[in-house]
């Protein structure tokens, strides 16, 4: 029975907030995961806040960072608040439950001339003129605007049409928000277009089916996967002579609001781009921007 809760609860979950499919997933694996964890003789349908505090202490024991355990009590919280107000259930048993406090972790960045040559590397890395286009289309769009990769490779080829200045982004939970485009973005989104809407139309010649993405490709999704742009941007940073392990997509959305802070821009401001639903979210590029300015201060300064 367990398992048809959890499909009704994905399922509002989409319906009501416009869970995207990589939220789904993960929610779908900490509620399974909750529940194999319970064992044999207690069931989802039973469980008290014993049984869910004693899976969390396990978690623990098991030396599950405090953000993973948090996450999973986010999912078991969310499910059994759904359980209760559907009468699935006549109580909450995690409504009560405190979740770990994870400590302040700093999202990696990268240098302004770090960026530089990883823009440069992507109009490099590929086999053919058409991948090179590609890969430099995407990371002058991801710097340029900060979207969360997700957004990125399933922008809409619409999005790209009469060289707009602004990309209309549908983010996390349905939310709808404008980012501007910078000049070089919008070459770069040119040039791809126009080798796209060429192979576009030799499929269509031989019987195939425009895409409606603009980054298209032959995975399930329709276009370019997370994971492939994922490998890509290793083998850029390689190109680029920058250690892979400390690039990846989302090292570029944290450079695009890191440096936007350097150059003066406004918090808030930062929020809107990143479509942040709050400011704190936003905040943690402050303690970025300070430790670097610590860090120059103690290469740098004659006495440190």
């Amino acid at each position: 029975m367990s398992h048809r809760w959890f499909s009704e609860y994905l399922e509002a979950l989409q319906a009501e907030r416009g869970a995207a499919r990589t939220t789904l997933e993960s929610y779908a694996r900490d509620l399974r995961a909750f529940a194999e964890g319970l064992g044999a003789e207690t069931s989802v349908e039973t469980a008290s806040r014993t049984d869910i505090e004693k899976h969390l202490s396990t978690l623990e024991a098991l030396g599950r960072s405090p953000a993973t355990r948090a996450r999973r009590l986010s999912a078991i919280r969310g499910f059994y608040r759904f359980a209760f107000v559907e009468g699935l259930r006549s109580d909450d048993p995690a409504a009560l439950i405190r979740g770990p406090r994870p400590g302040r972790h700093l999202p990696g960045t990268l240098s302004e001339e770090e960026v530089d040559r990883l823009l440069s590397a992507a109009a490099e890395t590929g086999r053919t003129e058409t991948e090179r286009c590609r890969n430099a289309c995407l990371m002058e769009v991801l710097y340029a605007t900060g979207l969360r990769v997700s957004e990125l490779v399933s922008l809409p080829v619409s999005a790209a049409r009469g060289d707009p200045r602004t990309l209309f982004v549908r983010g996390k939970g349905g939310k709808e928000r404008m980012v501007p485009l910078s000049d070089p973005a919008r070459d770069a989104m040119a040039a791809w277009l126009a080798l796209r809407d060429r192979d576009e139309a030799l499929r269509v010649d031989q019987g195939g089916i425009a895409s409606a993405y603009l980054f298209p490709s032959r995975s399930k999704a329709g276009h370019i996967t997370r994971n492939q742009f994922f490998l890509l941007v290793k083998q850029m940073a390689a190109r680029a002579g920058i250690a892979p392990d400390a690039v990846s997509p989302h090292t570029l959305r944290h450079a695009f609001a890191t440096h936007l802070l350097a150059h003066g821009a406004d918090l808030r401001a930062i929020q809107a781009l990143l479509g942040h639903a709050d400011v704190a979210t936003t905040e943690i590029y402050t303690h970025v921007l300070e430790e670097r300015l610590k860090q120059i201060v103690l290469d740098n300064h004659p006495l440190a």
